[in-house]
């Protein structure tokens, strides 16, 4: 209780240093004559200068942070040597040297407490900076010179006593730093500070080297450790490890073994101690994460039903970027399953000589082919784990196309496609991810019991198809006769409505977590020739997808869209929870039936052949959440973000007793057209399985969604509560 008590005190202290600096205080300011000068210091509002009044050069009285090299407690400066002893209080006194010349700045505070305060203070900032800090020049006197400039000489291949930004890459490289390129060229530019432009010296490498490696968060618990030494012993390093890394029992031994293992200085390993490259090292490495390395293989039950587990899954999985313009690849269904994820989706539709395509319906994505991406998803599923994949397929395709897929899932994945019975056994539960090791599920619509058993074919429901783009987003609206220009205005005049309807965001819900940023979509301006405009034409190549008009387009395209104007419709709601999103959904889902346009239908055809594929993941639409909830388990529901949300602030306990049972996936707004993600956590909460995420999207969601699934061998299934 010790330990936590004090390192709970230590971190209130370092809180309170920045604004008690920027607060201000009076100390006296030295000079060379007998008297000294009372001047009010304060840190300024950017947190990069140190100010001072009053004077009568007021611009002049400040001394930036970037221009600091060094802060040294007592009054051992020469300015401080020429009073007598006695004349101030040593604790009460500290040194700040800045600028090329190293002039100084000698004060002398009111109580010592404020000295450490300014101390340690200063000492964080220029941790942080971009410049030669205090770290550096350590490093040059200290014992560290000596590595580092070994390093350097080995990196110097020509022999000219510097480095070119090239033998720099190659030494990162060496070094195992993955930094990106701009971000090098760009401190290398910081530090290149002499006359010899694009190369650097020796003093400019140390400069590059601090601000490559140097972590302020990192530097300022250093400091804080041991006590405001350049280094951590053995005694700070056990009291930093019991404190901070709520480690119990560490001996000495351990701290020696930490510091042989990760200090690079052969002088601090001779003393026993750790630098701030060695301290940095450990806490990069696995054995100072916070993160339990026992961890890292699958720790949990696995042989509960599949219900009981969160199960890591993706959106629209064959997508690089937005929802519009971007391509389609097959490498990221390889790339998202061997990072964890267990559920990938497949849009299929139509497409040229019988063969099926994927890719997202009435936009310019561009098409990849369904065999294709199935040959992905065999070679790849179970590289990383062995635990179930569910292949999640929107099926919009004619019945010839339809029986070519089943063809395609029954050929290339084998025996790993799962067609057990589903005869209910006793406890009429589904089965476990222990049990479905090795194989692929079949998520897609089935054929209604009491249809023909000699039927090749019949109608289901195709209001309750999932992940389908509201009509004022698409592109291209059932209309295959638009030329590429024509399909280009109606984009930019959907765009248009959309902004007077207030549609995009023009601010975000802080609990939403989106991510507004999309990666580049790597497609290259060169193809104008006209577009065939048909949404399931496989002959319109990638290329045609990448004008320079098109990607305009697609980066005006690229906001978060709000919670939408009520709008009219003909159609009546059919659910409980009565909201203009709902009403818009039901018409959107209405309207888009693939092989019968009229708004008023509401069914498709579905091949027999595809439908004895679904074993245990029927796909259902969430129509009444209490009636379901009595249903047969082995059907997945499906449903939009924003009906989530509705049944979350409705019938939140409903829901959580349906997911004990059943599974449920979520997928993000159609008016995501960014590709960014919503806040998963309230739909874990309610227990929901299938939280689908744009993978392709970086940021904090992902992060969470990574942070989640790493607790169980990142195997992509996570025990619920």
């Amino acid at each position: 209780m010790g330990s936590l008590r004090e390192g709970s005190v230590v971190l209130s202290a370092l809180e309170k240093c920045m604004s008690s600096m920027q607060a201000g205080c009076q100390m006296v300011k030295l000079r060379g004559g007998s008297k000294g000068l009372v001047r009010f210091f304060y840190l300024d509002e950017h947190k990069s200068c140190i100010r001072w009044r009053p004077s009568r050069k007021n611009e002049k009285a400040k001394i930036s942070i970037d221009s600091i090299r060094e802060v040294c407690e007592g009054n051992q400066s020469e300015i401080f040597q020429r009073y007598s002893d006695g004349s101030f209080d040593p604790n009460c006194c500290f040194s700040i040297y800045y600028g090329e010349h190293m002039e100084s700045l000698d004060l002398v505070s009111g109580t010592g407490e404020e000295a450490r305060t300014w101390i340690t203070g200063l000492k964080y900032l220029m941790a942080g900076i971009s410049d030669e800090d205090s770290l550096a020049k350590r490093q040059r006197t200290g014992p560290g010179t000596q590595w580092l400039k070994q390093t350097f000489t080995e990196a110097d291949k020509n022999g000219d006593g510097s480095l070119s930004i090239s033998e720099v890459l190659q030494l990162l490289h060496k070094l195992n730093v993955n930094l990106p390129r701009q971000k090098v060229k760009q401190m290398f530019k910081e530090a290149d500070t002499d006359d010899n432009q694009g190369t650097l010296g020796f003093e400019e490498f140390c400069s590059f080297y601090k601000m490559m490696s140097t972590r302020r968060d990192l530097y300022l618990l250093m400091l804080t450790y041991g006590n405001h030494k350049d280094h951590l012993d053995t005694a700070d390093l056990t009291r930093f490890m019991e404190v901070e890394q709520k480690m119990t029992k560490v001996t000495k031994e351990h701290c020696m073994e930490v510091v042989a293992k990760f200090e690079p200085c052969p002088d601090n390993q001779k003393q026993g101690v750790l630098g701030i490259d060695g301290f940095t090292n450990y806490m990069r490495s696995p054995e100072g994460d916070i993160f339990n390395q026992a961890h890292d293989e699958v720790v949990q039950d696995m042989s509960q039903p599949l219900c009981d587990y969160f199960i890591a899954s993706s959106h629209n999985t064959y997508l690089m970027g937005d929802q519009l313009m971007s391509q389609s690849r097959v490498d990221m269904y390889a790339w998202v399953l061997q990072a964890g994820c267990r559920c990938v989706e497949v849009d299929c539709w139509d497409g040229q000589d019988g063969e099926p395509i994927v890719h997202h319906g009435y936009t310019l994505t561009s098409k990849i082919l369904f065999k294709d991406v199935i040959e992905t998803i065999n070679k790849y599923a179970f590289v990383k784990n062995p635990y179930p994949v569910i292949l999640s397929v929107e099926n919009h395709c004619s019945i010839p196309q339809q029986k070519k897929m089943a063809q395609y899932l029954m050929e290339v994945l084998g025996d790993k496609l799962d067609l057990s019975s589903v005869t209910p056994n006793e406890s009429g539960r589904l089965p476990s991810p222990e049990a479905l090791k090795g194989k692929i599920l079949i998520k897609g619509k089935k054929l209604p019991p009491n249809i023909d058993e000699d039927a090749e074919e019949g109608d289901v429901s195709d209001e309750d198809s999932a992940d389908e783009m509201e009509d004022d987003c698409k592109l291209m609206n059932g209309d295959t006769s638009m030329s590429r220009k024509q399909v280009e205005n109606v984009a930019k005049k959907k765009l248009d409505n959309l902004m007077k309807e207030s549609k995009i965001r023009d601010r975000e819900d802080p609990d939403s977590f989106t991510i507004s940023a999309l990666p580049p979509s790597g497609k290259k301006d060169k193809d104008k020739s006209p577009h065939k405009g048909k949404a399931e034409d496989s002959t319109d190549t990638t290329d045609e997808a990448n004008s320079s008009t098109n990607k305009r387009m697609g980066r005006s395209f690229m906001g978060s869209f709000s919670k939408r104007k009520k709008k009219s419709t003909k159609l009546k709601k059919t659910s409980s929870f009565e909201d203009t999103d709902t009403d818009q959904e039901s018409s959107s889902s209405a309207s888009r039936a693939p092989l019968h346009h009229s708004r008023k239908k509401k069914t498709m055809k579905l091949s027999r052949a595809l439908s004895d594929l679904v074993k245990y993941t029927k796909s259902v639409g969430m129509l009444d959440i209490e009636a379901q909830a009595a249903s047969s388990s082995w059907q997945v529901s499906s449903l939009s973000e924003t009906k989530g949300h509705q049944i979350l602030q409705q019938k939140a306990a409903q829901f959580s007793h349906f997911n004990q049972r059943q599974l449920s996936r979520i997928y993000p707004s159609s008016y995501r057209v960014d590709s960014s993600n919503f806040n998963p956590q309230p739909f874990w909460n309610a227990g929901c399985h299938l939280v689908a995420l744009n993978y392709q999207s970086e940021g904090r969601v992902l992060q969470l969604n990574r942070a989640k699934f790493k607790t169980n061998g990142n195997c992509g299934y996570i025990l619920k509560p």
